[in-house]
């Protein structure tokens, strides 16, 4: 039987976030591929991608805009203050999560994320611990999505003897969704807000 909700944070409680990838290009002049491109020579630089490393906040924020920097050969100004700018709310989601809570259902919110940015996105939720009563952030554990041991961390801090099959996770990413599922867990990938609820409340039917 199904009895926790696991829900990413960015492209499931928000708008997609390449929205704001968008909105920063056309300030900054800067196009998705240039990133693109200077994220993989910085990736070849330092034997692992920097995203990665950031979002295992194995390196700052400033760190991470240096190396794009370099390879860019301009600066990156701003663009944490103007993604959040441009990344709205999706209700829809955050006021099922509300309700899936007053079910009875145990809530955890599984992001990967960056540590200077944690005032900027949690802004974004005010009602976040109202809702879930486990947040785990890869830039404050040393992991992230889809490593095992974060989903694993994870089931532990939400307690109470759950299990990975007896959890509903939420991503917009196909590799989490796989890697949920990889560990037991029904996976439900999200591409809009009435598919997924359609696809939840399915796999909560099913569990009784």
């Amino acid at each position: 039987m199904i009895r926790a909700v696991v829900c990413d944070f960015g492209g499931v409680l928000t708008t997609p976030l390449v929205r704001s990838f968008l909105a920063y290009q056309e300030r900054s002049g800067i196009s998705l591929e240039d990133l693109g491109r200077a994220m993989a020579a910085a990736s070849a630089r330092a034997g692992d991608n920097p995203l990665f490393q950031l979002e295992r906040g194995e390196i700052t924020e400033r760190q991470f805009m240096a190396a794009l920097e370099e390879e860019l050969g301009q600066p990156l100004d701003g663009f944490a203050e103007h993604y959040f700018d441009h990344l709205e709310r999706n209700d829809a989601m955050i006021d099922y999560m509300r309700e899936l809570r007053g079910r009875g259902l145990r809530m955890a919110l599984l992001t990967n994320n960056v540590r200077e940015w944690e005032p900027l996105w949690r802004a974004k939720l005010p009602e976040l611990d109202e809702i879930f009563e486990v947040v785990v952030d890869s830039a404050f554990v040393g992991m992230r999505k889809p490593e095992p041991g974060i989903f694993e961390l994870m089931l532990e801090r939400l307690g109470g003897g759950i299990a990975a099959e007896e959890c509903v996770f939420v991503d917009d990413l196909e590799h989490n969704c796989e890697a949920a599922r990889a560990l037991g867990m029904t996976a439900v990938r999200y591409e809009s807000a009435e598919q997924a609820i359609a696809d939840v409340e399915a796999a909560l039917a099913a569990s009784r």
